[in-house]
This record gives C-alpha cells, structure tokens and sequence, in this order.
C-alpha cells in the first residue's frame, strides 16, 4: 500500500488533499452549470452582488450586447467578457434547437446571429467551440417586430406610397434607410420576403411560412439608402400581398436563413402586384375581399370569446391590468390613427382568448367615447390573430405580429382602404361595446406607508418585514411587499418604514420583483432573481406574464387572468397599485382586505379571525405582523448582505421595530402651520401624519399626490351603464353615437318614408333604451310626411 510505511504518511496525505482540491475544482465550473448554486460557489445570476462566483462564471454564463432584437431574426450580438481564438468553429444554438453559424472577429470576440423565431420573449441559447459541446448559455430577447425602435429596422420612406402603390395617383421611385453598421459587409442584397400561414385552419399542420421571393437590388453599396422603380413581379410572386424587405451581406446566397440583416416593417405589397391591380385596384381588391369573406365564414367565430371593450377613454387607460396602449393609435405619443379614423386612442386587451389566441382593439374620440364600427370606418375592432401574438406563439394564428397581418390588417386593404366595401370587412369584425364590461377593483400601498384595500378600508402599518399584500389560493396569486426603515436626510433611522420591494407571481408565472433601488427613486425589476434590463426595450413578454417599463420611476406588471400591478417610485418612496378582475370577488386575502363588498371582513386576520375596523392602531400593528410571509413562501430575492442578514436569516417581522402609531398636532412645532397648508383636502390624514412623522413637506406632498392619483383613477374605474349601440332605420339616419347611461339618440326618415315607433330614444339607468324600435315604412297617398 502507498501508505505502509509511516515516513510515507506525510506524502500520502498531502497527495490525498490535492486529488481532492483538484476534484471540487473541477467540479466547481459553470460549464452546462448556469443559473446553479455549487457547493463552495455560484453560477447563479446573484452570485456578483454576494461575491461567490464561480471563477469561470463569466466564461460559461454569457452577457451579449445587444440583449434584444426582432423575432425575424439576423441581429449579430457580440459575448462579453470572454474571448475565443479565431479558428476555432464557433456554432450557436438558439431553443436547444436552431443552429446559426457564428464567428470571431479581429479581436477575439464571439458573435452570434440571431435565428427566424415566431415567438418573443425569452429565448435560450448555447455557445459550442466545437459543434458538439454546448457548454456556455445565455438568454436572448426576440422581440415583436413592430415594438423595435426605428434605429433596429429598415425604414419605409413614406410607407403609405408603398402600400398604395398602383392605385389611383399612386407612383413613381420607392425609398428606403437603415443604418449601415447594423449590417456588418460594404455591399448589400435587397431582398422581398413573403408571409403566408398554410393548412388548414386551426389543425395541427396549420404552418406559418416566410418565403423568399426575390431579390429587388443586387451588391449594393451599403450606404443606408436605396431607391428604385417598382416593377409588377412575375407570376407566381405577384400573388403574394404580404410582405417584408430584408437587408443583407451580399456575400450569402439569395434567401439565405438566419444570416446578419435588417428586415422593415411589414406592409401590403402593392408595388409589386399584378397589371390587373394597377388597371382596376378597386375591382381587384374587391375580388380578394370577397374571397376573404368566404373563407372567413367557413373558420370558426371567436367573437363570443373575447373580453368587451370599456366603456370610456379613462376606463381604457385605467384598466392596465387587461388593457395596453395600441402603439399605432396612442395620443401620448402623437401617432396617426391610419387604420382608425376618427379615433384619437386605441388599446389592445393584453391576453389572447383562451381558445382562438385571437384579440380586442377599442378606440375612442377626442370626447373619451368608444368609436364602434356601426358608426365609423375608425371603429374598435376585434382580430383573429392577436397583434402581440398569444402563447405559446410559434403557430397561427398565434405568431406575433404576422398572424394579425393575414387576417385582419391586409382584409382590411381589401374591402376599406383599396375599395370601398367595409360592410364586408365589418360583418366579421363588428365592435364590441361595452355592455358586459365590469371594471376591475383597486387597492393600494403608498407613503408611510398607508393601506387602502379593495373595499375602501384605509390604515396605516409601519411594521419591518415581508408580507403577503395579496393571496389567493383559487386563482393561485401571490403578492408580496417588503417593508424597510427610512433614513432621515442625516443618516438616522425613523420610527417609521417605507414599501422597497413588491414580488408577485401567478400559478407557474416567472417571478417578478419590483424593488427600490438605494436610496432614489429608480426601480429595478427582477424575473427570477436575475435582474432586467430596459434600456433597449420598454416592453418584455415573459412565461405567464407582460412587464412594461417607459422610465426607471415607472413599472407595470400583467397577469393573464387580467391583474395588474402599477408600481411608481417618487421623493424615495414606492407607491403600488393593484387591479384585480371582478371574477376574484371572494378569492383574496391578505392585508389589501377580501374582496367582497363588505368592508367589515377587510382586517381578516391569516387564521381567519375578524379584526374590527375601530381597533387601535396597536392592534392594527399586531394583526398585519400576523400576515409575514415564511422563507418557504417567499418570492423576493436576498443577492445582499443586508437582505441576508435583515430579512433571510432574521424573522419575517422584526419584533425589535416599533414604530411611531400616531403624530401630534403640536402647536410650537415650526413645521405644523406650512403642513396645516399643504395637507386639505383628500388624502390630508395621510399628508400631515407622513410631514410630521418624516418632518418632510416634500415626503408629505408626496403622499398627497399618490393619494389623488389613486384617488382618480378609482374614480375612472367606476362602472358606467351602456345601453349598446342602436342602427338607423332602413331606409333613414340617426343622431347621436353615445350610447352610455343619459344619452340621447334621435332619429328621421328619408324623403318618402314615415317614420314609427320612437323619433328619440334615451339610455336609462337600467341599461335599456326608452321607447319603441324605429322603423321608416314606404308612404302612401294621403300620409304625412314625416322627414328632416
């Protein structure tokens, strides 16, 4: 034996400790091992702020830059913090599935392009040195081809002379920009690419195909800029109405897939179309208008599915729980209502319908009213295929973006924009209004912080800890807020906390986390326990739930059973606001109260007991310490030392924090008389305890404002009765496109034509129209005429 002797103990030893050092190294790489926690280190994404990487961490666990680009495909992302010897053969792999060749430049750094996916979100990759390895991961952002910035595609100089090209008064050159670094070559092909979706509607060989058809300029300089005259395209490519045009190096072959590229927006290729269109545009489109009429009607109704518009603007834009701004329709942003006119906003229900993946669009005039398609080309209409797309993405008509193109948008140039029969269009597509409508329900979190449940309850609870805000075991949500002590402007700490961190998650949802970031008033968003990032896109689709984020102060959270979460940070203080959907009356617990129209069961304690609403605030105190959450049941992310030690490793609620339970009203105090001025109105309890307490104006302005805010938007969110929409009579018109509670209606006949039943119907409060159904009836010798 290797150890008989004992001056050979000491040797013996010593090899032991170094095949064993030599074995937990080896085993400690994060090759195939990211997002783990090893023994002695991490691969984990919060093993920089604990300081435990693995040492190969960055090596095998790849940051790229770009993070995002479009679903299409072609975008060249670089690997940072590594470098590869440039003859090696460098192969990515994107969904455990798609092989894209990637290189190494001049500099030892890795590139990959980006494949063709018909899905956003979220994306897997693996990185091989070898093609048989992957050993080195990363996740990519694909992105809805519409939401990329301008500077990520190319641009269609006045897009409308593309899309019209051919029609009457309609020609001459096309041009088109784009950045030239984006594409990594000095000569350039552009190309026309074609969508299509095959087989049979809704069946397991129902296929989305993007097709190359042509190549428009060959070995181009690639200068940003390019212009030319369209001709009409050979048959069979001139049957194709769809498309795209794609920028690429003109080194690879004509149609080559997942190759460096820029693509433009998709759009109705009319420039290209047949010599029958340009001969008779308005006859040709009718012809394909009709067409799409008939397979429509052989394809399964999805209207009975999709959720009813609200009822008004505010309505519309206080609903961020099941509601998003319609990005080609948004006042805030200016943009023309093309396919809308008449309308000033447009919103899109966020969640697809549950058995068709199809979508709602609601648009609404400068008065704040629904635009309804019975009234106005610019109606709110509904689609078979989602603008945003609907999980799981990847088939029709369900693909992001292009699925909404086929069936909703180029029917759309067939019978209302290239021709003029929109009753075709709009008898598949009529609008929903807004008569089965219900509001969601508001609670909210803000200042000292206050407490304000669904059911109107308000208290405040300056305990240290994490606690659940919201629960519900049917509908499998959890929310949850971290409370932390404010620091006065000198360092110290006051008797008082602050919300700093919400996380949330529906049944196998990512987990999403809000929190403060320091001590201003920037948030950061966490999916998972690894930190998002928003500085190239505002919007991010993620597994069971949308996360939206126009500024660092600035996030919403969406669930699709139709929760909402705004959280907003301000003068170092969070403010969230949560929106629930009606069917979860009677389905929450926890410190926003239970939703059931009766404030007295709002302070339900976790063992089911009753706290009155008149109890001290002590009492108070005590019943919401009850709600802390327990580590197993936790959703937040502890990549600190201070989370560690304040919140993991120390209890839920901190016992040893008592806090301030009520301010006086001293009259010696300097700061009382300019509180007693800021603090009227709504909201002043609020302002004067959190300026006191805080010895803040602008602690106490803030709370103020919140309060008003969350105030209005319950105020928005307040139901409104419709009566639904009411048609002119054959043969006559009507006054009056408002069909909420109190309006009017008025009605007359044309010439030749008497009118019975009622000339003017009134919308009651019951939801039913006063008087008798109009009808204009032939007149005959001898009547009166009853005309205007």
């Amino acid at each position: 034996m290797l150890c008989k002797y004992k001056d050979k103990m000491h040797l013996c030893m010593l090899m032991v400790l170094l095949l064993q050092l030599l074995f937990r190294t080896a085993a400690q790489s994060c090759a195939k091992s990211c997002g783990q926690k090893i023994n002695t280190c991490s691969c984990h994404s919060t093993c920089e702020s604990l300081r435990d990487c693995c040492a190969d961490y960055k090596h095998f666990c790849l940051d790229i830059e770009p993070h995002s680009g479009s679903l299409l495909g072609g975008t060249d992302f670089k690997i940072l913090n590594a470098t590869f010897e440039q003859n090696i053969n460098l192969t990515c792999r994107f969904n455990s599935e798609i092989l894209t060749e990637g290189y190494v430049d001049e500099s030892g750094v890795g590139h990959c392009i980006t494949p063709l996916l018909y899905e956003s979100g979220w994306i897997s990759f693996e990185v091989s040195t070898d093609g048989v390895s992957f050993d080195r991961s990363g996740r990519w952002l694909s992105v809805h081809h519409s939401k990329l910035g301008p500077d990520y595609k190319i641009i269609l100089v006045n897009a409308t002379q593309w899309q019209y090209y051919g029609t009457p008064d309609v020609s001459g050159d096309l041009k088109m920009t784009w950045i030239p670094s984006l594409i990594k070559a000095e000569r350039v092909n552009i190309e026309l690419w074609g969508y299509n979706e095959t087989g049979e509607a809704y069946s397991l060989n129902w296929e989305a195909e993007w097709k190359y058809l042509y190549t428009v300029g060959r070995d181009v300089p690639n200068s940003g800029v390019f212009s030319f005259t369209p001709q009409i395209a050979e048959k069979p490519y001139f049957l194709w109405d769809l498309g795209i045009i794609r920028v690429s190096p003109s080194t690879k072959p004509d149609g080559a897939q997942n190759v460096n590229a820029l693509w433009s927006e998709e759009h109705a290729i009319a420039w290209h179309l047949e010599e029958a269109f340009r001969k008779d545009s308005a006859g040709w489109a009718l012809e394909k208008c009709i067409n799409w009429d008939r397979e429509e009607k052989a394809m399964p109704s999805f209207l009975t599915e999709i959720t009813d518009c609200p009822c008004t603007l505010a309505q519309a834009r206080a609903d961020t729980g099941r509601f998003h701004t319609d990005y080609g329709c948004d006042m805030e942003a200016g943009s023309i209502c093309v396919y809308h006119p008449g309308a000033v906003h447009c919103v899109r229900a966020i969640q697809g319908s549950p058995e068709y993946g199809a979508g709602q669009q609601c648009c609404y005039d400068s008065s704040g009213a629904q635009v309804l398609t019975g009234d106005s080309m610019g109606g709110s209409t509904p689609d078979r295929g989602h603008d945003w797309g609907s999980p799981p993405y990847k088939k029709p008509p369900r693909v992001p973006g292009f699925s909404h193109w086929k069936y909703d948008v180029i029917s759309f140039y067939y019978c209302c924009l290239w021709s003029d029969n929109c009753r075709y269009y709009f008898s598949h597509r009529p609008s929903s209004d807004c008569r089965t409508y219900r509001p969601p329900r508001v609670a909210a979190v803000l200042g000292d912080p206050h407490f304000m449940t669904f059911d109107g309850v308000s208290f405040t609870f300056n305990g240290k800890g994490e606690y659940t805000l919201v629960y519900s075991s049917d509908r499998e949500l959890s929310v949850q807020g971290r409370t932390e002590p404010v620091r006065f402007e000198n360092g110290s700490l006051a008797k008082a906390t602050r919300l700093s961190s919400v996380a949330m998650r529906e049944k196998d949802s990512d987990v999403i986390e809000v929190r403060l970031r320091g001590r201003g008033d920037e948030l950061q968003v966490l999916m998972n326990q690894q930190v998002l990032s928003f500085s190239e896109q505002r919007w991010i689709d993620l597994s069971g739930v949308f996360v939206f984020s126009p500024k660092a102060t600035n996030v919403t959270v969406m669930f699709p059973s139709g929760t909402g979460l705004e959280v907003r940070a301000g003068d170092g203080v969070m403010t969230l606001t949560v929106l629930l959907p009606h069917d979860l009356q009677n389905h929450t617990l926890g410190l926003l109260g239970t939703m059931n129209d009766d404030p007295e069961y709002d302070l339900s304690a976790s063992n089911g007991a009753l706290i009155s609403l008149n109890s001290s605030a002590l009492d108070i105190f005590t019943y919401c310490a009850g709600w802390a959450v327990t580590n197993d049941t936790s959703l937040f992310t502890y990549d600190s030392t201070y989370l560690l030690n304040e919140y993991y490793y120390a209890p839920k609620h901190d016992p040893s924090f008592i806090p301030i339970f009520s301010v006086t009203e001293d009259p010696e105090d300097p700061l009382l008389e300019p509180v007693l001025k800021l603090c009227a109105g709504e909201g002043a309890w609020f302002c004067k305890y959190d300026a006191l307490n805080m010895r803040s104006l602008d602690q106490g302005n803030a709370t103020l404002l919140a309060f008003r805010t969350q105030a209005s938007t319950k105020r928005d969110l307040e139901p409104v009765r419709s009566c639904g929409w009411l048609s002119p009579p054959k043969h006559g018109q009507k006054e009056g496109t408002l069909y909420l509670e109190g309006s009017k209606v008025t009605f007359w006949c044309h010439r030749g034509y008497s009118l019975y039943g009622s000339d003017e119907r009134t919308c009651q409060a019951d939801g039913e129209w006063s008087g008798e159904e109009t009808h204009c009836v032939a007149e005959r010798r001898g009547n009166i005429k009853m005309t205007r």
